[in-house]
């Protein structure tokens, strides 16, 4: 293909520059736009410029990855909503057996996660449980943090729905699920345990201490219960947190009888306060925690209420704590007592064998989707027919669950598919593919390390995705001319390197930004992965993870 008219080239290559510069670093201080309407604002400019007409815009969108990703979305949804992340967090501190017991299931949970469930959904639900077993234990959160990020994109490697760029590779390819796994799992196993191994040596002498040395702030206790690691509720399909530490906190009432709060005031009043003085004084110290201040709280209310009658007190928990008193209903005796007991213990068994029935429900459809995959059925109508099962399931309005879709990441693709094609029709990336292409056949050692060693840079350049939409068919048409075989292993190929490039820096893929992210805003346990940090044991972990997987999936 020759380059179009210099117009188009000059125009295309300045639309592409835009967006690239916009799906990299979303923030520039010049148009903070963000990646979304980077892309939008690329694709309208392939337009306007004449680069592409509309029509071709329209048929540049490829309607089956963004069903398939559509459905994957919805399915991780009702897959949090089922408890199935949290039992994933239970598993990392379940009968652990130290520090580096702890990174090894690190590595091993979230590189099956993200085969399943995609990277980023792995990284959303995960980082925080990560960052409060770390505390727990009082370990360093920064190998925990980079084996999550690490092995998410790793393991992603190993299916067509665990991340983006596969999604476009398995659909672009025609290669089915079971093909795709049988090609890359192996490549994934031993990825993920020499990854692990890089883990172990690179911070060996900070996990055979119980001090944290790595710096990491944490804004609240060391140590927490629990409960609290596996209680924590996530979105995961909006590939973005939704608290901060100065964000909004949501209201939780938890009812609170007179009688226990009257027990908390007899406390108080026990000690003999001989001035209004002495009262201040003694809750201003008392107000020094978040549990003395909730005493002091309901004990003021109960003194207030004392010769009123019965009240019911209800606590909210918003920026600043308040406390609502409002009537409490009058007492029952013993037999209506007895008989609402029963009825409501009949409620709640009832509504306790509707949730577990409704969760085996989700876990059966997700497994039902992975096997008509793993069976070749067209991969985007099974996602999105399993999506449909889980919503009708549900028995509720749709809406609730549909609102947390990432409509923005779907509007993203739009617009990339878009602005690749225009870029494309400039003639430019054929252009210089020519230049590559005798030196990087699929045959020879030394094309494959070429081949690899192009789609490393430009991943980390351009973006994964944008690099295998351009790359793509030219390198299966390259391997098409010596063999089908060599057709599909350099699909396979495509997809490996792609997706393991993306552990060389923290912009590398969006996972880690996604784990960056999180363990920073995280309320009461931030740390700051610096890109640095990550950049020194992301250059030797790539290198060597990329290496040792190609040898496996060329030998495929």
């Amino acid at each position: 293909m020759v380059l179009a008219s210099t117009p188009k080239v000059v125009l295309g290559c300045v639309a592409f520059s835009i967006f690239w510069v916009l799906a990299v670093f979303p923030s520039v201080p010049f148009m903070p736009v963000g990646r979304t309407a980077g892309s939008l604002l690329g694709a309208m400019m392939m337009v306007l410029f004449r680069v592409m007409t509309p029509e071709e815009a329209y048929a540049a969108i490829d309607l089956p990855i963004l069903g398939l990703l559509f459905g994957t979305m919805v399915v991780s949804i009702f897959l949090e909503r089922a408890d199935m992340f949290k039992y994933l967090g239970s598993m990392l501190s379940w009968k652990s057996r130290g520090s580096k017991d702890l990174l090894f299931r690190v590595c091993v949970v979230s590189a099956v996660a993200s085969a399943l469930f995609t990277n980023d959904t792995t990284c959303v639900v995960l980082t925080e449980f990560i960052l409060k077993v770390a505390r727990q234990n009082n370990l360093p959160p920064q190998p925990f943090l980079l084996a999550l990020a690490s092995s998410s994109n790793i393991g992603s490697a190993a299916t067509p729905i665990g991340n983006p760029q596969n999604l476009v590779i398995a659909v672009e390819s025609g290669i089915t699920f079971g093909q795709f796994l049988l090609g890359v799992f192996p490549a994934m196993i031993v990825g993920v345990l020499t990854n692990t191994c890089i883990l172990l040596c690179y911070f060996w002498r900070y996990l055979s201490v119980e001090k944290d040395q790595e710096g990491g702030t944490a804004t609240g206790p060391e140590v927490v219960a629990d409960d609290e690691v596996t209680s924590h509720r996530f979105t995961p399909a909006r590939m973005s947190h939704a608290s901060s530490v100065n964000g909004d906190i949501d209201c939780i009432s938890e009812p609170i009888r007179r009688s226990d709060s009257m027990n908390r005031a007899d406390t108080l009043r026990s000690r003999s306060y001989n001035s209004e003085g002495d009262i201040q004084v003694a809750i201003r110290s008392l107000r020094a925690s978040s549990m003395s201040r909730e005493m002091v709280e309901v004990s003021t209310v109960c003194e207030r209420a004392r010769d009123e009658g019965p009240r019911k007190i209800t606590r909210s928990t918003s920026h600043q704590r308040s406390v609502i008193i409002e009537d409490a209903p009058e007492q029952p005796d013993a037999n209506g007592l007895d008989g609402d007991e029963k009825e409501k213990d009949d409620e709640v068994k009832q509504k306790r064998w509707k949730v577990i029935v409704w969760k085996y429900a989700v876990y059966l459809t997700t497994l039902a989707m992975l096997a008509a995959l793993l069976l070749g059925l067209n991969m985007s109508w099974t996602a999105i027919t399993a999506a449909l099962v889980l919503l009708a399931l549900d028995f509720t309005d749709a809406q609730a669950c549909l609102e947390k879709v990432s409509y923005s990441l779907l509007i993203f693709f739009c617009g990339m598919f878009i602005t690749v094609d225009g870029f494309n029709k400039t003639g430019i990336p054929n252009t210089l593919w020519e230049l590559v292409e005798p030196y990087s056949r699929i045959d020879s050692a030394k094309g494959v390390a070429l081949l690899a060693i192009v789609i490393l840079v430009l991943s980390n350049v351009a973006s994964n995705v944008p690099t295998v939409l351009l790359l793509g068919t030219r390198v299966a048409a390259s391997a098409a001319a010596i063999s089908p075989a060599s057709e599909k292993k350099a699909w396979l190929v495509l997809a490996w390197v792609s997706t393991v490039a993306g552990n060389l820096t923290l912009l590398g893929s969006a996972a880690n930004l996604i784990v960056c992210e999180q363990a920073r805003r995280a309320q009461f346990f931030g740390y700051n992965l610096t890109f640095w940090s990550h950049l020194r044991f992301g250059v030797p972990s790539t290198i060597i993870v990329t290496a040792i997987g190609l040898l496996i999936v060329i030998s495929y």
